[in-house]
């Protein structure tokens, strides 16, 4: 419990320091942000800082803090850490560039904003991996919540029907203006999100001792002897870092009033995603006991996993609206990642947005593979399990992308010189992470333990070169030339 309650208090004080490291590079100024500039009356719409605030946690969240945070509880205690400076050093650092940027370029996505600073086949590449991201992320956030209902609903409303419903959903809310529809009932959504996961905890805090949450230890505890590197660091993506963000970010970006407002809504929004993720992490070792235990119960279904956690711990009123904010939580993260891909693409092919035709034009297709995927998932045995994975480390990979870009922003545009450091350092780690997963993992090469994290630490290293030749290039010489410029 002494864990848990220091893990709480440095999410904070990461927030009021850290968040004002990362402002301070940035350098925040009084110029017009899209949402005052362009106001296009669909996707840049100004709203007020809380709203958008709620809007971004919501979109950001999904099932990631959720199903992401109980998996990874299953390494023990240890997934705290990763959780907590994940957040601070990583995460929160990630959503607030990507968002800072893309508001300096007119709500620009990732890859937009990739091929400007890294380069046109990076941007490809980059375009690609989120539209593909995207489409796994929708799928992921309709499989979830369509499974929970299946468990509360009469039988003839299975998955598959629920299904359906959540995908005509998301037609209605991809198409329409930000303002109509999100923008009004999300925000209460996001309340009802933040509600939740106060009234889990506090059902494993009040529980008279029936519940003991452990304390930290830096041990592998996975029942089944998996390695925590790199598997922890993949499995635990939107609680600590996520390259889905970097999609999502630019949704709000196009919203916000000031460049000053940055800070709190997206830099805030995930550090409050971080204290979610603490949150179910810590129910789901306290609640069965065991890692062993937990990793039986996720054999089920995380979706299972959830709902006996809710149901147990809160009671049925409770637990219905524990249940209620995990069901609204990925579908209103669905949504905007379609939204995204739409906005994407629509980049992509110059075709304008503000015409409905337009967007019904790129819409409908991605529902109909969005549709496919689902049926694959509900369908066969361990079909989310699959996507899951694969979504885990394209998701992680995106993160380490996106950080690459903002570092190679910062070294043309940063104030500081050495300040572009704040998201060379994690995109290296990421770098690292991402590269030994798809060397290592079953759904990947299927490498020898050794020779993976051999190669994967090699190829970090070799980006951080990269990134120190043109640090020297791009700060250091010109800063030398000039120093050395004779006076007249």
């Amino acid at each position: 419990m002494i864990s848990l309650v220091i893990a709480f208090g440095t999410l904070v004080i990461g927030y009021l320091l850290y968040s004002r490291v990362a402002e301070r590079i940035f350098c925040p100024d009084d110029r017009q942000t899209p949402a005052i500039a362009i106001n296009d009356g669909v996707d840049c719409v100004p709203m007020p800082r809380w709203k958008s605030f709620l809007i971004q946690l919501l979109n950001i969240a999904g099932t990631g803090p959720i199903f992401g945070a109980l998996m990874g509880a299953v390494f023990g205690p240890v997934v705290f850490l990763w959780i907590v400076f994940g957040s601070i050093l990583g995460g929160a650092v990630h959503d607030y560039m990507d968002g800072m940027i893309s508001s300096r370029h007119k709500g620009a996505s990732i890859a937009e904003m990739s091929g400007k600073y890294l380069g046109k086949i990076e941007e490809r590449v980059i375009r690609v991996f989120s539209v593909v991201l995207l489409v796994l992320c929708g799928t992921v956030f309709v499989t979830s919540p369509a499974e929970l209902l299946d468990k509360l609903t009469p039988s003839w409303m299975n998955g598959t029907f629920w299904a359906v419903v959540i995908l005509i959903y998301y037609l209605v809310a991809t198409l329409v203006p930000i303002d109509k529809l999100i923008g009004r009932i999300y925000p209460v959504f996001g309340i009802l999100l933040i509600v939740m996961a106060v009234a889990v905890m506090g059902g494993i805090l009040l529980s008279g001792g029936k519940y003991t949450i452990p304390e930290l230890v830096i041990k592998d505890l996975h029942p089944e002897n998996t390695p925590m590197w790199p598997y922890m660091f993949i499995t635990v993506a939107c609680g600590a870092i996520s390259g889905f963000h970097a999609t999502q970010s630019p949704v709000i970006a196009k919203c916000i009033k000031s460049e000053k407002e940055g800070r709190s809504i997206f830099y805030g929004a995930m550090i409050c995603e971080a204290v979610i993720a603490l949150v179910w992490a810590a129910a789901g070792v306290s609640f069965y006991g065991t890692t062993q235990l937990l990793n039986d119960a996720l054999k089920s279904g995380a979706s299972n996993v959830v709902y006996d956690i809710s149901h147990e711990v809160l009671g049925s009123y409770g637990g219905f609206l524990a249940i209620a904010g995990v069901v609204i939580c990925p579908i209103t993260s669905g949504d905007t990642a379609f939204r995204s891909a739409r906005l994407i693409l629509g980049e992509a092919f110059k075709l304008e947005q503000k015409y409905i035709k337009n967007r019904l034009l790129i819409t409908i297709p991605l529902l109909a593979i969005g549709g496919f995927l689902t049926w694959y998932a509900i369908s066969y045995k361990d079909g989310f399990q699959i996507i899951w994975r694969y979504f885990s480390w394209s998701n992680q990979t995106l993160a380490m992308l996106a950080l690459w870009m903002a570092s190679a922003y910062l070294l043309k545009k940063g104030k500081y010189r050495y300040g572009s450091l704040i998201t060379a350092i994690p995109a290296t780690f990421m770098t690292a992470v991402s590269a030994t997963y798809i060397l290592l993992a079953p759904e990947g090469f299927r490498f020898d333990n050794k020779l993976s994290y051999i190669v994967g630490a090699g190829t970090a290293l070799v980006a951080f070169r990269s990134y120190v030749i043109e640090l020297y290039r791009t700060r250091i010489r010109p800063h030398i030339k000039k120093k050395n410029v004779p006076k007249l």
